[in-house]
């Protein structure tokens, strides 16, 4: 009887056009855009069936926090890879087909997207059913989206001649067209390329290897160096950093003469942009999208979303109007894939508000920054039970913690003390402290820094055999 498919879900990218909802503190794949679960979590649920395997979630050490969160609170288990640099998806993808096949030889597997929306899940899982054949013939299944309008921010594929099963040869594959392109593409018949991939893992190992050898190497390297991580597979930085930074579709899929593709009609949007976010929300009656504490009079065709101060928009249409705790965006609709060149132009001044949220999650638990000024910054802290964060002194920075609820333990050189709720503690500027949850219960602290730098990279690790993070 053939082995079940074997789903790699890809989830380290950060998705700039759905900004500032989606930073790289916490992309897109991970928010909650649509309801009470993430596409992650959809992605991982769309999985949960009798074809599959447990999954590989390949991410980074940034996400992996999110990712193991959010496993948990569906119930779910997965292997975690975790990729020590970007280098697009090609060498991640790669990795994680040599894990599979490192476990079984003959691993069928599915590569997927975690940032992309399904709406009909039994159609995705039909899909990939009818594509098992040509994968295991040996060709290199992607799967097709039946087009339903002359889309420009898609790639596309034109098919051909059946092959096994309900696959069809791919004649080409075509980039984001211009419009007139796109016009004659669905008038021909051709595809959206849904970036979702089947093959077995050897044969993508072997058609990788026939056009860049030396990446193939150091994958191999980078998992043969790879060191456990606390239950995840950590790929060694010094291997992994010599492959070429390239994606699947360049490195293999637009080369090979093996790409098959397999049609699809279930409800797929890749969520690139705030309007392809808007087409996929519920619509009041005057066509808008909300979410969270909103208020809205004379406006039609808009996004407003809040998940901070109340929103209010008067006499608009077509907009876009994103709040969150530290920045807001406002912008035409129809401009919406425009919002990267946004997040580029802050990027090129440091605003921190590029990459990170004002709530950060960490392994420990996590923080929010709840004001700043010069000189100074204030953080809620929660620290989750038996969280632990590293052993560690500032030197720009002294510190000073109340506990608001919870048990404290804290370490300040070589004395542990005990805090509770209205108690506060001091941290001299060049202190070793360390700060623990000694209760059940989730510990909330909040703390001022004063001093003449404030990044979080003023954090000298003092003993890491100690744990915590």
């Amino acid at each position: 009887m053939p082995s079940k498919i074997r789903p790699i879900i890809m989830c380290g990218g950060a998705g700039t056009r759905l900004w500032p909802t989606s930073r790289n503190s916490l992309p897109k794949q991970f928010a909650m855009l649509l309801g009470e679960r993430s596409t992650f979590q959809d992605t991982v649920l769309r999985l949960r069936h009798r074809l599959f395997e447990r999954p590989i979630v390949l991410t980074n050490r940034d996400h992996r926090v999110l990712a193991e969160r959010q496993l948990a609170d569906i119930g779910a288990c997965a292997d975690i890879v975790l990729e020590p640099e970007r280098r697009d998806s090609g060498p991640g993808i790669l990795a994680g087909c040599m894990v599979a096949a490192r476990q079984a030889p003959d691993a069928c597997v599915l590569v997927v997207a975690s940032d992309h929306v399904v709406e009909n899940a039994a159609a995705f899982r039909r899909a990939v059913a009818s594509g098992l054949p040509a994968a295991r013939a040996g060709r290199l299944v992607t799967f097709g989206v039946t087009a339903t309008h002359a889309c420009t921010e898609y790639g596309w594929i034109e098919p051909g001649l059946m092959l096994e099963g309900d696959a069809r040869h791919v004649e080409r594959f075509a980039e984001k067209p211009d419009g007139r392109r796109a016009a004659e593409y669905l008038l021909n018949g051709w595809l959206w390329n849904s970036g979702n991939f089947l093959f077995g893992a050897g044969t993508l190992i072997e058609e990788y290897r026939s056009f860049e050898p030396q990446t193939v190497r150091a994958v191999e390297n980078a998992l043969a160096n790879a060191t456990e991580e606390n239950g995840a597979l950590a790929l060694a930085l010094a291997d992994f950093v010599k492959t070429e930074k390239r994606s699947i579709d360049f490195a293999v899929m637009e080369r090979t003469e093996r790409a098959a593709v397999v049609e699809t009609a279930c409800g797929w949007s890749d969520v690139g942009n705030w309007d392809a976010l808007w087409a996929l929300s519920d619509h009041d009656g005057s066509g808008n999208a909300r979410r969270g504490n909103v208020e809205l009079f004379d406006v039609h065709n808009c996004i407003v979303s809040t998940d901070g101060p109340m929103t209010s928009v008067l006499g608009v249409e077509d907009l876009i109007v994103i709040a969150s705790r530290d920045a807001v965006l406002v912008a035409d609709r129809g401009r919406a894939a425009e919002v990267k060149q946004v997040v580029e132009l802050l990027r090129s001044k440091g605003c921190s508000q590029a990459e990170t949220h004002a709530s950060v999650h960490c392994a420990w638990g996590s923080y929010q920054i709840v004001d700043a000024g010069e000189g100074f910054q204030v953080k809620r802290f929660i620290v989750a039970p038996r969280g632990r964060l590293s052993l560690q002194k500032h030197r720009f920075r002294s510190e000073h913690w109340v506990v608001v609820r919870g048990e404290a333990i804290v370490t300040i050189e070589d004395r542990i003390s005990h805090f509770g709720a209205n108690e506060h503690i001091f941290i001299p500027l060049e202190t070793a402290h360390q700060l623990e949850n000694g209760g059940v219960e989730p510990l909330e602290l909040i703390g001022i820094q004063n001093g003449s730098y404030l990044g979080e990279d003023d954090a000298i690790r003092v003993d890491e055999a100690r744990g915590g993070v």
